[in-house]
């Protein structure tokens, strides 16, 4: 059963272990734990300005992730968006399902504008992302608080619709 909740402490190594795999063994990216701190500091990095970190779980197992900062003026930036690359794809759409998790969130927060950096090696997270209404933008375009990761070097921008009041 797939299930896509807030992250747990209890789910730190189980993360870091599936963020570290992908970065360094799938897409040969020279990172390590040590260049991200934030894997370990959830709640004061993500949750301390009202963000968020999100896990999917696949039977208990952690299969993705995705994380929110808010910053100022709105906006809020998409970080740690990994899948385990045998739960990719439309039989389980977990990015699809983590970013709609993600995109709710926001708008119900109030954020009007989401930012991401990655990577142009990243094919197929490039065309996810402009499929879900992301524009390539220049890195002179980003919110001057955009945290920018050392190896990012493709940089996204989406606009939000308010929800709708009913």
């Amino acid at each position: 059963m797939l299930e896509i909740t807030p992250y747990r402490i209890t789910q730190q190594n189980e993360l870091v272990s599936m963020i570290l795999e992908i970065q360094q063994n799938e897409f040969n990216i020279p990172i390590t734990a040590k260049d991200q701190p934030d894997l370990y500091m959830i709640d004061a990095f993500y949750r301390k300005n009202g963000g968020e970190f999100w896990t999917a779980t696949h039977n208990g197992t952690v299969v993705g992730s995705i994380a929110l900062i808010k910053i100022s003026n709105r906006c809020g930036v998409i970080r740690k968006m990994f899948v385990k690359k045998e739960f990719r794809g439309k039989e389980f759409c977990i990015a699809q399902k983590l970013l709609d998790k993600l995109v709710d969130y926001s708008i119900h927060s109030e954020i009007g504008t989401l930012y991401l950096g990655t990577i142009d090696k990243l094919k197929a997270a490039l065309r996810f992302y402009e499929k879900n209404d992301f524009l390539l933008i220049d890195k002179a375009q980003l919110p001057i608080d955009f945290p920018v990761m050392e190896v990012d070097n493709v940089f996204c921008r989406r606009h939000l619709k308010s929800p709708v009041n009913n």
